[in-house]
Formats: C-alpha cells, sequence, structure tokens
C-alpha cells in the first residue's frame, strides 16, 4: 500500500477508520508489531517522531509493502524529508506549520495537520486540505466541540485524536465527518516490553469490531 497519493491514502484510512498512533523506542520492535497490528486486522500505523528509533522504524514497516505507513508528531521540514525517505506514505502534525505543510505538498506527500479551531481549519483549507486532525481531542471538549467547530466547514473531514480509546470511539466515528481516529491504547509500549505481541493483536481485533459495528 505504499504510495503518496492522497486519495487513496484517506480512503484507506476510511477504510478501516482507526490509526494506531506507535511510540517506539527500540526499532526492532518494528517488524513484530507490524505483524501484530496485521494479525489483527488493522494494515495501518502512524510512527511518532516523538523518538530517535521513529525513521527506522518507518522503513521496517513500509518496506513490507502490506501496511499504509505514515510518520506521527511531524514538526519540522527535516523530519518531512526523514518520513518521506523512510517511506512514510502520509504525515501526521500536531499542529499547523506552514512550512511542514507546504513541503509536504511539494513531496506530493500526504499531510495531515493538527488543528482546534475554525481559525485553523481554514488554514489547512487555504492549501486545498480537505482531511485534518483534531487534536487534543478530548482534552479540547471532545465529540461536541468537534460537531460545533465541523458545522461551517462541509467539505472537510477529521481525524480526531488525543484521549480516545474503546470506551468512546464510537462517539467519535458516529459523527459523518469522522474519518478515522487516532489512537495507541492497542500499541501501548507496556503491552509488549517483555516480546509478547498478542495482547496488541488482541487489543487491535477488538478494535477492529468496535468499527464494524459503526458500519451497520
Amino acid at each position: 500500500m505504499a504510495g503518496n497519493d492522497s486519495k487513496k491514502v484517506f480512503n484507506t484510512l476510511g477504510k478501516y477508520r482507526l490509526v494506531p498512533v506507535i511510540s517506539l523506542e527500540d526499532a526492532g520492535h518494528a517488524a513484530p508489531l507490524a505483524q501484530a497490528l496485521l494479525d489483527g486486522g488493522l494494515p495501518v500505523a502512524e510512527i511518532t517522531f516523538r523518538t530517535s528509533a521513529a525513521e527506522a522504524s518507518i522503513r521496517t514497516m513500509a518496506d513490507r509493502g502490506d501496511m499504509l505507513v505514515g510518520a506521527g508528531t511531524v514538526l519540522s521540514v527535516e523530519q518531512v524529508h526523514r518520513a518521506h525517505d523512510a517511506g512514510a506514505a502520509f504525515v501526521v502534525a500536531p499542529g499547523l506549520n506552514p512550512k511542514v505543510v507546504q513541503c509536504c505538498l511539494d513531496l506530493g506527500l500526504t499531510v495531515c495537520p493538527g488543528v482546534a479551531t475554525p481559525t485553523d481549519i481554514e488554514t489547512a483549507m487555504s492549501f486545498g486540505l480537505d482531511v485534518v486532525k483534531f487534536f487534543p481531542a478530548e482534552a479540547y471538549g471532545g465529540i461536541n466541540t468537534l460537531k460545533a467547530i465541523a458545522a461551517p466547514y462541509g467539505k472537510i473531514r477529521f481525524m480526531p485524536t488525543g484521549g480516545i480509546g474503546p470506551d468512546n470511539l464510537r462517539n467519535y466515528l458516529q459523527f459523518e465527518k469522522v474519518l478515522a481516529c487516532g489512537g495507541s491504547w492497542m500499541v501501548k509500549p507496556s503491552l509488549y516490553e517483555y516480546g509478547d505481541f498478542e495482547r496488541v493483536a488482541q487489543l487491535t481485533r477488538e478494535a477492529i469490531a468496535l468499527t464494524c459495528d459503526e458500519r451497520k
């Protein structure tokens, strides 16, 4: 699923409706973690640049060729280039840095910047973007706030992230303007710190079941 065609990327995210937000301290965990996500039925991953292992982890997962792999917490143009070189198909950022967005567009790299206000949304629109990340979702008022700020923007879709878990995932997915949700509960490092990735696969299967419930 490699490639930087934004329509294909967002179609895939919309199909699975869930993006595991992953922070890896050890790039050696990337391969078994990818397999656990696939075993759980979710061929999608967002590797955050919160650690020094991010670039190598993105490359490991992207090289498989059977996952849609993105880079998260991208804060600089330099990180955009590193993500692109590692094979990331998309970039997610916590905020809207015009230089980061423009660099992604120049490289043909799908970008989903973070927004929290109408001004942020309109800035994203000025770049021709129609999918943005609502972050931090729960801290900014959750689904009620998202519905309020989304109301004037009929063509914008959202990827809420921050404080989302199995207890409130459905609340977001029921909103028609939500493309997918980002979450980390199924990929927390504590789940596989001793080398057992089955719990990741199990929680992923359970999460996928929740997204399937919303399609009925």
